[in-house]
């Protein structure tokens, strides 16, 4: 039996950021992964950027990012969010990528494509899984030690106080003992069963673009034990992604970014919404519950010749067609209302000046749904389509938490000992709708507090 002064449950970004923070302050520090070494990271892997504040460019950020735009981009996706929380967030985004390059991880200007996003998300060189293999590396030579394929299958917890956590790898179950326990092992998109409780039949159909390891045991285990929720189980970060990609761990390859160039038709043949609402960084996530929503959770993105070369490649080729009857045939979609859908879009386009930067003025007039940017009509072939379903990376469903990532208990009290990074307690700052890159950033500034007050209680 084994008894540090900080177990760190999780080996993502917000579990690495915690334990390299405890292992700074002086703590003997463990981190329990459950994936195997190969896989370790939780979805941080599958990463590129981290969303910071910032006053002034730099060699890698274009521009000024100030706080309370960062807050208002949140706002404008999110419908509500716990503020003072969300402030503590955006507040001390503005240190981490200092605060990473410490740790080796080394960042790179935006790539053309990647959402615009030059301004406001610092890139990693190397992506996530580049990021991961520095903190690793740096925990390392901290001295932080580190099990793989350690699944925590019980945790022992009373009156809030966390002593030991029961540890499962392959055929061995262990007891190890700690001061105090940082919780930063994801949430629950990975079980499919739980999904169901949410969405009903309807999740069969979703894929998860993320880690399969996030089955949302350690979020049962705390909230059997007490635990205050938040969040709602029905919201998660669920953007539309290829319907041809893995059912699991797919990753940010097959995401689609072609929706603001075309239109998106249901498996009827039929628009549903605005592909022109907002600027893509921040509608991009709408799109996977939208999609969720409609028949056999399966929509199809169309667009002409003059979308070719304006968004990211796909990992899987377009469905190619010489006409709009071709394409829908190809696509199995009904071809005579595909047909009618895109000629009643064509006659709606008003002229305007195209400019996939900014919120253009090509829209559409008299039709339902609108297109509010970026119209244009679709009549150049070749014709391309995609489909598309709901692409899960993370739920929202988590443990409140207060400002030092206590958990908070249903009995009203703050935990003793027990703390939360990361997406087990993103639902406190997101309530639905995502901006690109805060996933990271939440992990980040909340891996770093639990970090430093968890080594705080144990010292």
């Amino acid at each position: 039996m084994d008894r540090y002064d900080v177990a760190v449950i999780g080996g993502g970004n917000a579990g690495l950021s915690a334990a390299l923070t405890a292992r700074e302050a002086g703590a003997r520090v463990i981190v329990l992964e459950g994936a195997p070494r190969d896989f370790r990271g939780g979805n941080s892997r599958h990463t590129r950027n981290l969303r910071c504040a910032h006053a002034q460019p730099d060699a890698f950020l274009t521009g000024a990012y100030p706080e309370d735009e960062f807050f208002a981009d949140l706002l404008r996706v999110s419908g509500g969010t716990d503020e003072p929380l969300a402030r503590l967030v955006i507040g001390r985004s503005a240190g981490c990528p200092a605060w990473m390059r410490r740790y080796g991880v080394r960042f790179q200007s935006s790539l053309r494509g990647t959402l615009h996003l030059g301004r406001t998300n610092a890139f990693f060189l190397g992506g996530g899984k580049a990021l991961m293999n520095s903190y690793y590396a740096a925990a390392t030579r901290a001295g932080i030690d580190v099990r793989y394929d350690a699944e925590v299958v019980g945790l022992d917890i009373s009156g809030g106080t966390f002593s030991a956590a029961t540890v499962r790898t392959g055929d061995r179950t262990e007891t190890i003992r700690a001061k105090a326990v940082v919780l930063a092992a994801g949430g629950f998109e990975s079980n499919i069963d739980w999904l169901r409780e949410a969405w009903g039949p309807a999740a069969d159909n979703f894929i998860i673009r993320g880690t399969p390891y996030n089955r949302g045991t350690l979020l049962r285990l705390m909230l059997d034990a007490g635990a205050q929720a938040i969040g709602d189980p029905k919201a998660c970060h669920a953007i539309a992604v290829d319907a041809r990609a893995p059912r699991f761990d797919g990753g940010i390859v097959t995401r689609l970014d072609s929706i603001p160039f075309g239109i998106i038709v249901n498996n009827d043949g039929e628009r549903f919404y605005d592909e022109g609402e907002d600027a893509w960084p921040k509608r991009y996530a709408t799109w996977g519950s939208l999609i969720a929503a409609q028949p056999e959770q399966i929509a199809f993105s169309i667009v002409d010749a003059k979308a070719i070369g304006r968004f990211m490649p796909s990992v899987f080729p377009p469905v190619v067609a010489n006409s709009i009857r071709e394409l829908a045939a190809a696509l199995a979609l009904p071809a005579q209302k595909v047909e009618s859908t895109v000629a009643t879009f064509n006659r709606a386009v008003r002229p305007g000046t195209f400019n996939p930067d900014t919120l253009d003025d090509c829209r559409t007039e008299g039709l339902l749904p609108p297109k509010s940017h970026w119209a244009q009509r679709i009549d150049a072939p070749p014709f391309w389509g995609y489909p598309l379903r709901p692409g899960i990376t993370f739920t929202y469903l988590g443990l409140k938490v207060d400002a030092g990532a206590r958990v908070q208990m249903a009995s009203g009290d703050a935990a003793a000992n027990i703390y939360a990074a990361g997406e087990i307690m993103a639902g406190n700052v997101l309530r639905k709708g995502y901006v690109a890159g805060i996933g990271m950033t939440i992990g980040t500034v909340f891996g770093r507090i639990a970090g430093e007050e968890a080594a705080r209680h144990a010292g």
